[in-house]
C-alpha cells in the first residue's frame, strides 16, 4: 500500500505568538521573538541572556485545571497545538475511527524544568516531598500519551527524539504510517519547553549560543558573516496528516501534500556536521528522490540555518544536491525570527513551509547585513518574497549526526 498523503490541520505556538495565524503573520513581516530572559534571572556567570519565549501561552486554556499540574510544559505545547490543529482540520475522533487516528509528538529534551525543579525540592525538603506526577512530567513520550488520552486517539502512539531533527522526524514517520496503511490519520509535530538554567547553561558551554546580550532581536542571523551561535527558543508545531482520499471525501481543508521524506545519519561527530554537508546533501537526495520530483521543480528551502558555523556546512550541502539550480531556488531560515526550538524546530518549521506553499509568499531570513562568501545562496534577506510555491523543502540537522528533510508540493489530483 503506497498511499497519498496530505496536511489538513495546522497548530502551533513560538516566540512569534500563539497560533497559526498570529505566527505566520509575524514571520512574514519579519518580527524577531527574542528577548532578555524572563524564564529565570541568570547569574553574573551567564555569558548568555537571551532566548525566545513563548509569551502569554496559558495552559488552562486548553487544559483542565486539574491535568495541568500533571504535565511539564513541553506537554501543555503538545496538547494545545494538538487541540488548535484537529480543530482546524475539522476532524472529528470518534469511537468508529479512534483506532484509526495516531499521534506522533516528539521532544528533544522533554521535562528538564522538571526535573530541575524536584532536584531542588529533594535536596531542600526531601524525597516525600517529590510530586507522584515527577515521572509522566518528564518522559518524552508523554507528549504524545496526553494528546493521545486526551483526545481520545487509539491508533498508533509513540514518540521521537532525535535533537534537533525531532520534528522533522516525527512528521515523517507519521507519514510513513499513513502511507503503509497502518493509520488513516496522524497528529505529528514537535514541542519543546527547556529554557532553564542547566540547558542554557549547558549549551553556552559547548560555546553554541549566540553571546549578543545587547541586541537581542539582531542575535539570530543565519548565513549573516557576522553570526555568533543560535539562540535558544521554546515552542510546538503540530500537523494533522490524512490519508487524501478520505480527506476529499469528507471536504477537508487541504493545506499541502506531503511528497518525500527521508532520513540518515553523518557517523562523523557528536556535534559537528560532517564535512562539506556530506550527509544533509545525501538526506536531500534521498528525500528528492522519494517524491519523485525532478530538483529543478523545488522553489523554496526552509533552512536548518541555525546561525552558527554549520550554515555555511549547510550551503555546501544545497548546491551539491542542486547545482546551478541552487541559486534560482529561495533558501531561508524562519530561525532568524524565532530562534532555535530544538525538537520543536521541525514541527513549526514544516508549517511554515507549507504556509509558503498555501499562500505564495516565502519568509525571510533577518538581520542578514553582511554576507558571508561561504554562504552565497538568495536567502530572501530581511523581507519577504511574494512568488509560487509548488515545492518547498524543509531541513532539520541534529546532534549526533541526525538528519531529516521532507518535501512538500501543492495538493493537486
Amino acid at each position: 500500500m503506497d498511499r497519498r498523503v496530505v496536511v489538513t490541520g495546522l497548530g502551533m505556538l513560538s516566540p512569534l505568538g500563539i497560533g497559526v495565524e498570529e505566527n505566520w503573520s509575524a514571520v512574514c513581516n519579519g518580527k524577531s521573538g527574542v528577548r532578555l530572559l524572563t524564564k529565570f534571572k541568570p547569574d553574573e556567570d551567564f555569558s548568555v541572556r537571551i532566548a525566545g519565549e513563548v509569551d502569554g501561552f496559558k495552559p488552562e486554556d486548553w487544559i483542565d485545571h486539574k491535568d495541568v499540574k500533571k504535565m511539564d510544559t513541553f506537554i501543555h505545547y503538545a496538547v494545545a497545538c494538538s487541540k488548535m490543529a484537529l480543530d482546524d482540520s475539522g476532524f472529528k475522533i470518534t469511537e468508529e475511527n479512534a483506532e484509526r487516528v495516531g499521534v506522533l509528538v516528539g521532544v528533544g529534551l522533554g521535562g528538564l524544568p522538571a526535573i530541575e525543579r524536584y532536584n531542588n525540592v529533594y535536596l531542600d525538603r526531601g524525597v516525600k516531598k517529590i510530586t507522584p506526577f515527577f515521572i509522566p512530567m518528564l518522559i518524552p513520550n508523554l507528549a504524545s500519551g496526553q494528546v493521545s488520552i486526551l483526545l481520545g486517539a487509539k491508533g498508533p502512539n509513540t514518540c521521537v527524539v532525535t535533537a534537533c531533527a525531532t520534528g522533522t522526524h516525527s512528521i515523517g514517520d507519521a507519514y510513513r504510517l499513513i502511507q503503509n496503511g497502518s493509520a488513516d490519520v496522524m497528529i505529528a509535530g514537535g514541542t519543546e519547553s527547556v529554557i532553564t538554567p542547566l540547558a542554557v547553561g549547558g549549551f553556552s558551554a559547548a560555546k553554541a549560543l549566540s553571546t549578543r546580550n545587547d541586541d537581542p532581536q539582531g542575535a539570530s542571523r543565519p548565513f549573516d558573516k557576522d553570526r555568533d551561535g543560535f539562540v535558544m527558543g521554546e515552542g510546538c508545531g503540530v500537523v494533522i496528516l490524512e490519508d487524501m482520499e478520505s480527506a476529499k471525501k469528507r471536504g477537508a481543508p487541504i493545506y499541502a501534500e506531503v511528497a518525500g521524506y527521508a532520513l540518515n545519519g553523518d557517523a562523523h561527530h557528536i556535534t559537528a556536521t560532517s564535512p562539506g554537508g556530506e550527509g544533509a546533501a545525501r538526506c536531500m537526495n534521498l528525500a528528492i528522490k522519494d517524491s519523485r520530483i525532478d530538483k529543478e521543480k523545488v522553489d523554496y528551502i526552509n533552512a536548518h540555518g541555525t546561525s552558527t558555523a554549520a550554515d555555511a556546512t549547510e550551503t555546501n550541502a544545497i548546491k551539491t544536491v542542486f547545482g546551478d539550480h541552487a541559486y534560482k531556488l529561495k533558501v531561508s531560515s524562519t530561525k532568524s525570527m524565532t530562534g532555535h526550538l530544538l525538537g520543536a524546530a521541525g514541527g513549526v518549521e514544516a508549517i511554515y513551509s507549507i504556509l509558503a506553499i498555501k499562500n505564495g509568499v516565502i519568509p525571510p531570513t533577518i538581520n542578514y547585513t553582511t554576507p558571508d562568501p561561504e554562504c552565497d545562496l538568495n536567502y530572501v534577506p530581511n523581507e519577504a518574497c511574494e512568488q509560487e510555491v509548488k515545492v518547498a523543502v524543509s531541513n532539520s540537522f541534529g546532534f549526533g549526526g541526525t538528519n531529516g528533510v521532507l518535501v512538500f508540493k501543492q495538493a493537486k489530483n
